[in-house]
């Protein structure tokens, strides 16, 4: 499992435009990953790194976004695994900056479901439109079989209920951090988790907050 990383910089093409390197993190959310990736599975996390920064999704209590940024491969709470090359975009820092805002609205942290709608299914949709490539099967391949013996699950984890709601480990630079096992309340939203809304997506993205 894993790939080469490749393409680390901006870069133009025979006509010019600029294009810039879309890469995928991948995390073990558990040890016996060691063992379990010799028969192509794995409980991973994943995130997709572009222009410096890290996006991935989490699951909270609230009707706002769960996209949150981080260090590129410094998630908190994961084992940092592999870098995989997925492709380029086009999309300048600014660009990308307006376009996953507006993407982060569709991935509500109230809407996560580890069967249906993880972090993995979030990097596979991001690094689709912005490279028209989809990340690597193994990554997100339990939730596949999860979802094909849906029957067998534990009720509360078949597709039709939503999964418990805690955000994925990020820390801020305030030195504040969330665990897995940390619900956010209002107050931490708003306080500073949260970017500004952006004029072109109802909501916000969580982050690392320089004060």
């Amino acid at each position: 499992m894993g790939g080469a990383v490749s393409g680390s910089a901006a870069v133009g093409d025979a006509a010019g435009a600029v294009t810039y390197p879309v890469m995928l993190n991948v995390y073990d959310l558990t040890p016996i990953n060691n063992y379990l990736h010799w028969c192509g599975l794995g409980i991973f996390h994943s995130a997709v790194e572009v222009h410096g920064s890290e996006y991935s999704f989490g699951a909270h209590d609230y009707p706002s976004s769960g996209v949150f940024e981080v260090e590129p491969k410094n998630c908190p709470g994961f084992i940092y695994r592999c870098t995989v090359f997925i492709g380029r975009t086009s999309l300048s820092p600014m660009e990308f900056r307006e376009f996953i805002q507006r993407m982060a609205s569709e991935y509500h942290g109230d809407t996560y479901h580890l069967i249906s709608k993880n972090c993995n299914h979030f990097t596979d949709d991001l690094s689709t439109r912005l490279t028209g490539k989809s990340i690597p099967g193994w990554v997100n391949r339990l939730a596949r079989l999860g979802a094909f013996f849906n029957c067998l699950l534990p009720e509360s984890m078949r597709l039709e209920s939503t999964e418990t709601k805690n955000l994925a480990d990020c820390r801020f630079s305030d030195d504040s951090h969330t665990t897995s096992n940390d619900n956010f309340d209002e107050d931490d939203l708003e306080d500073k988790h949260l970017l500004p809304t952006s004029s072109v997506g109802e909501d916000a993205i969580v982050k690392e907050v320089h004060r």
